[in-house]
C-alpha cells in the first residue's frame, strides 16, 4: 500500500525575501533596465551641464557689467578669450537650447524604453509565466481560492510587481545616483553651504521608514476588499439568471455598491494619509532653500561663492535633490503596493503542485483500460475534514461498464475524480493497467480519458472546435461522426452555419440537453480507452436520452466506462453496478441480481417505478421487486 500526503504550504516570505526575488525578476531583464539607467545617467548629465552654463551667462554678464572676475567652477567652464561677448551669450544660449532639445528627445526615448521593459516584456512574461502555473495546479488550489481572487492575481498584482521594477526599483536606482551627483557638485562648490542645507535629510529618511512600516497594512487590506469587490461581480454575472428569476437585483447591486464603496473608502483614507506625508517632506526641502538664501547669499556677498556658477547653480542642483527626495512619498506608496501585489503572485508561483508526473513516468501512449481500487482511502485537505472514500476495493476489467449510484456525498465524484488524477488517493493504490497510476505519464493518462461533466462546460469558440478541444487535429468527418454518436448532429445542422457557429460563453445560447450531447461528442472524439461519465443524461428528457445511448452503445463498446447514474434506463445498460454510502461500496450487482436483494438499490429503483407508473408508494419497511 503506497500513501500520498498533500504537499506542506510554504510559510509566507518576508518583505526581505519578497524584494530579493523581485530583483531577480529584475535581473532576466538586466539590458533592458542598464539601457534605461543609461539614458537617465545622459539626462542627469544634461541636466547639470545645462545648469552649469545658465550660471557661466549670468556669471560673464556680471563680468562684462560689473566687472565681476570670473570664478573658477567645478566643470571648469570658460568662455574661449577673444570672443566678443555677444558671441559668447550666442554660444552658450544654443548650448542650453541644444541640451534642452537634446533631453526632450532622450526622454522620448526613456519612455518608448520603459514601456518596452515593463509592458512588452515583463508584465506578458509574468503574467504568462503565472497563468502556466494556474494550468498545473491541482484542484485543491482552485477550492481554496475564489475566482475573484485568482483573476485580481492574474491582472492587477502582476501590474504592482511591474511597479516595482518600474517605479521603485529603477527609480531607486536613478534616486542614488543622482543624489550622489548632486551631493558631490554641490560639495565642490561649498561643503559648508551643502551640510547645512540637506542637514533634515537624515530625518526625512527616519520619517520615511516609519511611515512605510504604517501604511503597509492599509494596502494589503484595500487588496483584500478590492479582491471582494472583483469576485462579488463574477458572482453576480455567473448567477444573472437566478437573480433575475428571484427578483434580486436591487439587492445584488446594493452589495456590489456595498463592496465598490468600501474600496474607495480604504483608498480615500491610504490617499488622506499619502498626501500628508507629501507635504511634510515638501515642508522639510523648503527649509533646505531659505538655509542656502540665507548663508548662501552670504557666501556670495563675501566673495566665497559666485553668484552664477555658484549660488544658482548650487541653487538648481538642490532644487532638483528637493525633488527626489520629495518623490519618496510616491516611491513609499510604490513600494508598498508591490509588495503586496509580489506576495500575492508569488503565493501562485510557490503553490505545490500535489499532482505531477514523476521523473521516471512511465510513457503509455495507448491504454488497455483496467482500473483496480486498491484499498483507497480519500480525504480533501481542510479543517475538520473526513474521509470521503474509506478502504474502497473495487476492480474493472478492460471494456466493462460499471455504473454508479449513490446519494449526494456518498463519494461518487471523489471516485471518479481518483481516475484522471485530479487528485490523489490519501492511502491506497489507484492502479492503471496493473500499473500505479502515479507511475504513469500523466499526459498519456489523460489523453486516455473522455470526460463527460454533470454541468457541462463550453468555449466562446465554434461548436466544431468545441467538440475537437481535446483533439484539436481531428478531421471534418471524424468531429461528424462524434456529434451523430452524441445524437447532436441534426441540431447542429439546424443552426445557421452548423458547425461554424460560433457559441456565446459557455454556450448558453444552447439549452441544457444540446451542450451536454456537445461534452459526450467532445469525449468519444478521442476515442480513449476510459470513459468518465458524470451524470450525462440528468439534463436530457427521455426520448433524447434513449437516441443518445443507443448510440453510446457503439461508443461504449470496447472500452472501460464509468457512469454516475440515477435513472433505472442507464443503470441497466452497465455490466455492474456499485451502490456507494459513506465513501463505502454497500452493494454491487448487476440490475437484476440487485433487485432481488433487499437494499438500498432496491429501495430506489420501486420510487422510480412509482413515479413512471404513476401508483402509490409502497409501505414503509416494504420493498418489492417490480
Amino acid at each position: 500500500m503506497s500513501t500520498s500526503v498533500p504537499a506542506p504550504v510554504a510559510a509566507a516570505p518576508s518583505n526581505g525575501e519578497l524584494v530579493r526575488r523581485m530583483f531577480g525578476l529584475a535581473w532576466r531583464y538586466r539590458l533592458h533596465c542598464v539601457a534605461v539607467l543609461g539614458v537617465q545617467l545622459v539626462l542627469l548629465t544634461m541636466g547639470i551641464a545645462g545648469l552649469s552654463f545658465t550660471g557661466l551667462g549670468i556669471d560673464y554678464i556680471r563680468h562684462q557689467v560689473e566687472h565681476v572676475p570670473l570664478g573658477a567652477n567645478p566643470l571648469h567652464l570658460l568662455p574661449p578669450e577673444g570672443w566678443p561677448p555677444l558671441q559668447v551669450l550666442a554660444g552658450l544660449a544654443g548650448m542650453i537650447l541644444v541640451l534642452a532639445l537634446s533631453r526632450a528627445i532622450l526622454n522620448y526615448t526613456y519612455a518608448v524604453s520603459i514601456n518596452m521593459l515593463v509592458q512588452q516584456k515583463l508584465v506578458v512574461d509574468l503574467r504568462a509565466e503565472v497563468y502556466d502555473k494556474l494550468q498545473r495546479l491541482s484542484f485543491r488550489f482552485y477550492d481554496a481560492n475564489t475566482t475573484g481572487s485568482i483573476i485580481t492575481r492574474v491582472t492587477g498584482d502582476v501590474q504592482s510587481v511591474r511597479m516595482f521594477v518600474d517605479q521603485v526599483l529603477i527609480q531607486s536606482v536613478i534616486m542614488v545616483i543622482s543624489l550622489t551627483v548632486y551631493v558631490t557638485y554641490m560639495v565642490s562648490l561649498s561643503p559648508g553651504l551643502t551640510l547645512a542645507c540637506l542637514a533634515t535629510t537624515p530625518l526625512l529618511a527616519m520619517m520615511s521608514m516609519w511611515f512605510s512600516r504604517k501604511i503597509q497594512p492599509d494596502y494589503a487590506h484595500n487588496r483584500t476588499l478590492f479582491e471582494k469587490m472583483v469576485q462579488a461581480l463574477a458572482e453576480s454575472i455567473q448567477g444573472i439568471a437566478v437573480t433575475k428569476g428571484f427578483g434580486r437585483e436591487a439587492e445584488d447591486r446594493a452589495k456590489f455598491d456595498a463592496a465598490n464603496q468600501a474600496v474607495v473608502a480604504q483608498q480615500q483614507s491610504i490617499f488622506w494619509r499619502v498626501s500628508l506625508f507629501s507635504p511634510v517632506v515638501g515642508l522639510l526641502t523648503r527649509i533646505n532653500m531659505l538655509i542656502l538664501l540665507g548663508y548662501g547669499g552670504w557666501q556670495v556677498m563675501q566673495g566665497q561663492l559666485p553668484l552664477g556658477t555658484g549660488l544658482i547653480v548650487f541653487a538648481g542642483l538642490l532644487e532638483q535633490f528637493s525633488g527626489q527626495v520629495n518623490s519618496v512619498a510616491g516611491l513609499v506608496n510604490s513600494v508598498q503596493q508591490s509588495l503586496i501585489g509580489a506576495r500575492r503572485v508569488f503565493e501562485i508561483l510557490d503553490a505545490p503542485i500535489d499532482v505531477t508526473s514523476a521523473p521516471n513516468a512511465v510513457r503509455r501512449p495507448r491504454l488497455q483500460g483496467a482500473v483496480r481500487f486498491d484499498h483507497v482511502s480519500f480525504t480533501y485537505t481542510g479543517p475538520g475534514a473526513e474521509p470521503v472514500l474509506r478502504d474502497l476495493n473495487l476492480e474493472v476489467k478492460p471494456g466493462q461498464c460499471v455504473a454508479i449510484l449513490g446519494a449526494t456525498g456518498s463519494g461518487k465524484s471523489a471516485l471518479m475524480s481518483l481516475i484522471p488524477r485530479f487528485f490523489d488517493p490519501t492511502a491506497g493504490c489507484l492502479l492503471i493497467d496493473g500499473l500505479d497510476a502515479r507511475r504513469l505519464h500523466l499526459d498519456d493518462l489523460r489523453r486516455n480519458i473522455g470526460l463527460v461533466f454533470q454541468e457541462s462546460f463550453l468555449f466562446s469558440n465554434t461548436i466544431g472546435a468545441n467538440i475537437a478541444f481535446g483533439h484539436p487535429e481531428a478531421t471534418p468527418a471524424q468531429i461528424t461522426a462524434a456529434a451523430k454518436i452524441a445524437a447532436a448532429h441534426d441540431f447542429i445542422m439546424a443552426l445557421p452555419q452548423g458547425y461554424d457557429t460560433v457559441l456565446g460563453e459557455s454556450g448558453n445560447s444552447l439549452s441544457g440537453g444540446q451542450r451536454q450531447r456537445l461534452a459526450i461528442a467532445r469525449a468519444v472524439l478521442l476515442e480513449p480507452a476510459i470513459l468518465l461519465l458524470d451524470d450525462p443524461t440528468a439534463a436530457i428528457d427521455s426520448e433524447t436520452e434513449h437516441e443518445i445511448f443507443e448510440a453510446l452503445d457503439r461508443a461504449i463498446a470496447g472500452r472501460t466506462t464509468f457512469i454516475v447514474a440515477h435513472r433505472l434506463s442507464t443503470l441497466r445498460r452497465a455490466d455492474f453496478i456499485i451502490v456507494m454510502e459513506d465513501g463505502r461500496i454497500v452493494q454491487r450487482g448487476t440490475h437484476e441480481e440487485l433487485m432481488r436483494v433487499p437494499g438500498p438499490y432496491l429501495r430506489v429503483a420501486n420510487l422510480q417505478l412509482v413515479d413512471s407508473r404513476g401508483l402509490q408508494a409502497p409501505p414503509a419497511g416494504r420493498e418489492t421487486a417490480p
